[in-house]
C-alpha cells in the first residue's frame, strides 16, 4: 500500500499548491474558447501538480508479508581452526566437573545437551544449527572466520526469525566487521545472543611467527636470517635457537625470551652449495608450553655464485685505496676495475685498470658498486655529468656507491653535484681536510650496527663486538657533523662527541632502488695487522655483496629483475621493477617488458610492466600473491631473441587462522548490544532460555520501495509534462 510521510510544512505547502494551481485552471477553463480540449489539458496540470505535491509528501510503497511459518532461532557455531586451541572452562551445566577442553569440544557438548529442549517445546520454535567459517580441506592455510557473512546469509534466507545464537570465540579475520550484520538485525527487529568460548588470556606458548630469510645468498658467504618469536610465558625463558637443512647440517645460537614480549633476532647461515636449499628453524618445547606445533617453521633458500662488477675511482693511490684494490681483486666472487685519476702522473694503467671514467651509458650500467675515494669536481677528475650519471645508475639500475672521503677534502666538491644528496651524512665545511687524531680511536657499533650483516666479522652474533673493540683504530676521520634523516648509523666514533651526540662514520642509506655507504675513516687497512686478510677481506667483500644484492636478485642478458617484498604472504601485493637493455647492453629505450607468472596451482597470467620515462630503461609492474608455494617468473624484453629471464618467488605459506590466541568476547559483546540483544556467558546459559522465550513473536517482515527516489516516478512525471506542454503547443496557447 501507499504511504506518506509529510511534515507539517510540506503538508500545507502541499495543500496551498493544489488550491492555486486549481484556481487558476479553472480560471484559465472558463476563459477559454475551446473548454473541451482546455478541460483535459488542466486536467493534465491538476494531475501533474498532485504528482509533485505527493512527491513532496515522500511516498513509500509498502508491503507486508505475515510469515505462516514457525518462529525460527538460529544457532550459528564457530568451526574455524581457532576453535580447536584447548582453554574452554565446562560450566557445571555442560559437565559434571569443572574440566579443560578445546573450543570446539565446548561448542559440541553445548549443541548436544539439553539447554535448546525448551525453546522447541510444544512446537513454540523450530531450532536450526548451521556451521560457519569451515577450514577448506584444499587450502585451509587461507582459511579464516567471516563474523559478517553468515549472519547476513541467514537474514538474507529466513523471513520468520525470532533470535540468533552464536557461538564462537569471537576471533574474525576476513570479511567486513560484523557489525554491519548486527546492524541489519537490528533493523528486522532480531536480537543476537552471542556466547564466548574461551579464555581472554593467552595461553603459555613460544610461537615462532615468522622468518624473513632473504630470496637467495652467495655461496661461500653467510646470510643473515631474521626471525621473531613471541613468548606469553610469565618467565623468562633461556632456549636454543637451531637451523638445520635437509642434509643435518646445523647451527645454533642461544638467546634469551623476556616474559609476554615479542623477541627479534637473527641467525647466520653459511650457503655450501648452489641451488635452492630447504632449511628448517626451530626452537625446543619449553616447561609448561602448551602448543608446540608453532615451534618450527620451514622456509627456502637458494645458493648463487655471483660475479659482481665493481669500479673504483680515486685520486692518489692512498692506503686505504691500495688495500683496498687488493682486496677487491683477490675476491673470486668480485670483478674489480679501477680508474686512478693521480693528478701529477696521470691515470694508473696495469691490472683492472682502465684508462678514463666511461663514455657510454651502457658500460657505466655494468657496474654493481662504485666506490668513491678521495676525488671530486675538477681537473683530471669527474665532472658533473659524470657524477649525475652515477647518481642515476645508483637511483635507477639499484646499484650501490661508498663514498671514502680522504684527508684532501676532495669530495667536497661532490656536494655542488647531483650526489649531494645521497651523501647521507652532513659535512662540516670548515674542516675540509678532516680530523687528526694523536691516538688511536676506536669505532664503536651502534644497535643496529651489531645486527647488521654488513658488519658482522664473525661467526656468529655473539662475538662479533668483541671483534670491533680488538680492530686497530684510526688516526683519521671525516668531519661529519650528523646524519641526514631516513640514514642508519651503524658505528660512530668511539672517544668524541659532536653537538648532537655520538659521531656518525659508519652510515647507510636506500637511494632510490640502490644504496649508500659511507665510510668515514681511511684505515680500514690497519685491520689487517696480526690476522693479515681476515677482517679487512671480509668486511669489503660483505659491502660489495650487501650494495648489489637487489641489483642481482634475477639477472639475464636483456632483463635484470628485481621484486619487492621477497618473502610475501598471500593477500600482499608484489611489486616488480625491471631494468631492460638493447643488444648493445644500454638501457632499453623503445620496447616492452612482458612477465609471465605461473602460481603454484598452475595458472597463468601475463603482465605487461609499464615504462617509467625518467628513469633508465626502467619498467614496474604489480600483482597480489592468492597462494602460498612457489611463483614461477619469466621476463621477457620485446625484441630480445634470446633465452628470457626466470627466477621463482616464493610466498610464504603463513596461515591466517592462528590457535593459541586469546578469545575477543569484546567483539561479540558489541554485536549484542547493536542487534539489542544480549552477551551471554558459559556460566549463564540458563538464562538464554528467558531471554529468548520473553521475547515477543517476529515482526512481519515489511519491504519498502521510495518512490520519491524511484527512477521510474522521475520518468513518469517527465512524460506527464511532456503531454501537457504538447498538449499546450497543439492547443495554440502558450
Amino acid at each position: 500500500m501507499l504511504h506518506l510521510s509529510p511534515t507539517p510544512v510540506t503538508l500545507w505547502i502541499g495543500i496551498l499548491a493544489l488550491i492555486l494551481v486549481a484556481a487558476l485552471s479553472f480560471l484559465s477553463w472558463k476563459r477559454s474558447a475551446h473548454r473541451g480540449r482546455t478541460a483535459i489539458l488542466e486536467g493534465l496540470r491538476l494531475v501533474a501538480t498532485l504528482a509533485v505535491v505527493i512527491l513532496l509528501w515522500q511516498p513509500e510503497w509498502r508491503t507486508v508479508i505475515h510469515p505462516d511459518s514457525k518462529p525460527e532461532i538460529a544457532i550459528l557455531w564457530d568451526d574455524s581452526k581457532s576453535m580447536s586451541t584447548i582453554d574452554a572452562a565446562l560450566p557445571a551445566s555442560l559437565a559434571p566437573k569443572a574440566d579443560i577442553v578445546s573450543r570446539s569440544e565446548w561448542v559440541k557438548r553445548a549443541l548436544s545437551s539439553d539447554l535448546w529442549k525448551p525453546l522447541a517445546a510444544d512446537g513454540a520454535n523450530e531450532i536450526t544449527t548451521t556451521p560457519f567459517a569451515t577450514p577448506a580441506p584444499d587450502n585451509s592455510a587461507l582459511s579464516g572466520t567471516d563474523l559478517n557473512q553468515p549472519l547476513s546469509d541467514l537474514l538474507d534466507k529466513q523471513s520468520n526469525l525470532r533470535a540468533v545464537v552464536m557461538l564462537s570465540d569471537g576471533d574474525y579475520n576476513l570479511g567486513e566487521p560484523p557489525v554491519v550484520a548486527a546492524q541489519k538485525l537490528r533493523l528486522r527487529g532480531v536480537p543476537l545472543f552471542p556466547i564466548p568460548v574461551g579464555s581472554q588470556s593467552r595461553l603459555p606458548d613460544l610461537d615462532l611467527r615468522s622468518v624473513s630469510a632473504p630470496a637467495y645468498g652467495i655461496v661461500g658467504e653467510n646470510v643473515q636470517i631474521p626471525f621473531t618469536i613471541r613468548s606469553s610465558l610469565d618467565r623468562q625463558v633461556r632456549t636454543l635457537v637451531r637451523l638445520r637443512d635437509e642434509a643435518g647440517r646445523e647451527h645454533t645460537k642461544d638467546i634469551v625470551l623476556p616474559p609476554n614480549s615479542e623477541t627479534y633476532e637473527s641467525i647466520l647461515w653459511r650457503l655450501e652449495k648452489e641451488g635452492s636449499s630447504t632449511l628448517e628453524l626451530s626452537i625446543p618445547v619449553a616447561d609448561g608450553e602448551r602448543i608446540p606445533s608453532n615451534n618450527t617453521r620451514k622456509f627456502t633458500i637458494a645458493g648463487k655464485p655471483e660475479k659482481i662488477r665493481v669500479l673504483v675511482i680515486e685520486s692518489r693511490p692512498r692506503w686505504e685505496y691500495r688495500f683496498l684494490r687488493n682486496a677487491l681483486s683477490r675476491d673470486p666472487g668480485v670483478e674489480l676495475s679501477c680508474l686512478l685519476f693521480h693528478p701529477e702522473l696521470g691515470p694508473g694503467a696495469g691490472k683492472d685498470y682502465i684508462e678514463k671514467f666511461p663514455d657510454k651509458l651502457e658500460e657505466l650500467a655494468k657496474y654493481d658498486v662504485i666506490f668513491l675515494g678521495d676525488v671530486g669536481v675538477g681537473d683530471n677528475q669527474l665532472t658533473k655529468e659524470q657524477c649525475d650519471l652515477i647518481r642515476g645508475l645508483v637511483e635507477n639500475q639499484a646499484s650501490g656507491v661508498v663514498f671514502l672521503p680522504g684527508s684532501q677534502g676532495r669530495q667536497f666538491s661532490l656536494l655542488d653535484t647531483g650526489l649531494s644528496d645521497l651523501m647521507p651524512v652532513i659535512l662540516d665545511e670548515d674542516h675540509r681536510n678532516g680530523m687528526p687524531e694523536s691516538i688511536a680511536a676506536p669505532l664503536t657499533l651502534t644497535t643496529e650496527g651489531r645486527s647488521s650483516l654488513l658488519t658482522m666479522l664473525g661467526d656468529n652474533e655473539e662475538e662479533n663486538p668483541a671483534i670491533w673493540r680488538r680492530l686497530p683504530g684510526f688516526y683519521w676521520h671525516a668531519p661529519v657533523i650528523k646524519a641526514k634523516a631516513g640514514t642508519e648509523v651503524l658505528a660512530t666514533h668511539g672517544n668524541r662527541r659532536g653537538k648532537f651526540g655520538p659521531i656518525p662514520l659508519l652510515v647507510t642509506k636506500p637511494a632510490g632502488n640502490g644504496k649508500v655507504l659511507f665510510m668515514g675513516i681511511d684505515s680500514a687497512w690497519r685491520w689487517r695487522r696480526g690476522v693479515e686478510d681476515l677482517y679487512h677481506y671480509r668486511f669489503w667483500g660483505q659491502v660489495a655483496r650487501w650494495m648489489s644484492y637487489q641489483r642481482n636478485m634475477a639477472a639475464g642478458q636483456r632483463v635484470r629483475l628485481f621484486f619487492t617484498p621477497e618473502r610475501p604472504e598471500p593477500g600482499a601485493t608484489v611489486t616488480l621493477n625491471a631494468n631492460a637493455f638493447d643488444p648493445n647492453g644500454a638501457p632499453m629505450e623503445k620496447g616492452s617488458v612482458a612477465v609471465d607468472l605461473t602460481a603454484p596451482d598452475g595458472r597463468t597470467q601475463r603482465i605487461e610492466l609499464q615504462k617509467n620515462d625518467s628513469a633508465w630503461g626502467a619498467f614496474g609492474g604489480r600483482f597480489k600473491i592468492d597462494l602460498p608455494g612457489a611463483w614461477k617468473i619469466r621476463a621477457t624484453a620485446s625484441g630480445a631473441e634470446d633465452k628470457p629471464l626466470e627466477t621463482t618467488l616464493l610466498a610464504q605459506g603463513t596461515e591466517i587462522e592462528k590457535t593459541g590466541q586469546p578469545s575477543r568476547p569484546e567483539v561479540l559483546e558489541e554485536l549484542a548490544r547493536v542487534s539489542r540483544g544480549r552477551i551471554i556467558q558459559p556460566d549463564q546459559l540458563g538464562e538464554l532460555v528467558k531471554e529468548i522465550t520473553a521475547l515477543p513473536e517476529p515482526r512481519p517482515l515489511e519491504t519498502r520501495i521510495p518512490l520519491w527516489s524511484h527512477w521510474a516516478t522521475l520518468a513518469a512525471l517527465i512524460s506527464l509534462l511532456a503531454v501537457f506542454w504538447t498538449g499546450r503547443k497543439l492547443n495554440g496557447t502558450f
